[in-house]
C-alpha cells in the first residue's frame, strides 16, 4: 500500500512551499496518493464515507498543511471532526485507524528561532501540534515524526524550497518501508 497525503491548503495556488511539495510528490504516483481537501470539497461538504475508505486503504497517512495561527486550516479541522467518527475511529467499536502510521508535514511562515520557549511565540512547534498527536494516539494510530519547513511566508529562498521539496519527498517515501 502506498502513502496517502492529505493536502489541506486553502490557497495552494499562491503557496510556494506546499505547491512545490505537491509537484515533488506527484513524481511518485506508485508510492504516493495525493488527496487535496480544498479541491475535493470547495463547498466544505465532506464525503465522510469516501474519506474513511481512503484512510482504510492506505497503511500510512501524512497530513500536509500550512500552520495557520498556530493550528491547522479550517477544512482540515472539519475533516478531523467529521471523519474521525465515534464507532469508526474511536469508541468501543471504533478501531479503523488502530496501528495506522500517521504524521504531519507543515509549512510554517515564521522563523524557526521564534518557536522556542524564549522566543516571541513562547511555544515550540511540538507543543502547538500536541493536539494532533493526542488525537492520533486517541484513535490508536502510530504518530510518525513530523516534517516542517520554516520561513515559508516571507524569508524562504527558491533554493531552500527546492531542498525542502526533495527532503519532503524522501521523508514521505521513507515510510514506504514500514
Amino acid at each position: 500500500m502506498n502513502t496517502l497525503v492529505i493536502l489541506a491548503h486553502p490557497r495552494l495556488a499562491v503557496s510556494r512551499v506546499n505547491r512545490r511539495w505537491k509537484e515533488e510528490l506527484l513524481k511518485h504516483p506508485d508510492a504516493v496518493t495525493l488527496h487535496e481537501l480544498y479541491l475535493a470539497y470547495p463547498d466544505g461538504q465532506i464525503d465522510i464515507a469516501r474519506e474513511q475508505q481512503l484512510l482504510e486503504s492506505h497503511a500510512r497517512v501524512i497530513l500536509q498543511f500550512p500552520l495557520y495561527w498556530y493550528s491547522y486550516p479550517p477544512l482540515l479541522k472539519q475533516w478531523f471532526d467529521d471523519v474521525f467518527a465515534y464507532g469508526w475511529a474511536y469508541g468501543s467499536k471504533g478501531d479503523k485507524l488502530k496501528g495506522k502510521a500517521m504524521g504531519l508535514a507543515m509549512s510554517i511562515g515564521d522563523k524557526e528561532q521564534h518557536y522556542r520557549k524564549d522566543g516571541p511565540i513562547s511555544y515550540t512547534v511540538e507543543e502547538l501540534t500536541a493536539p494532533f498527536i493526542a488525537s492520533l494516539r486517541h484513535v490508536g494510530a502510530i504518530a510518525l515524526p513530523s516534517f516542517a519547513v520554516y520561513g515559508a511566508s516571507f524569508q524562504i529562498t527558491d533554493e531552500a524550497i527546492e531542498q525542502s521539496a526533495e527532503a519532503y519527498a524522501r521523508h514521505v517515501l521513507s515510510y514506504a518501508q514500514i
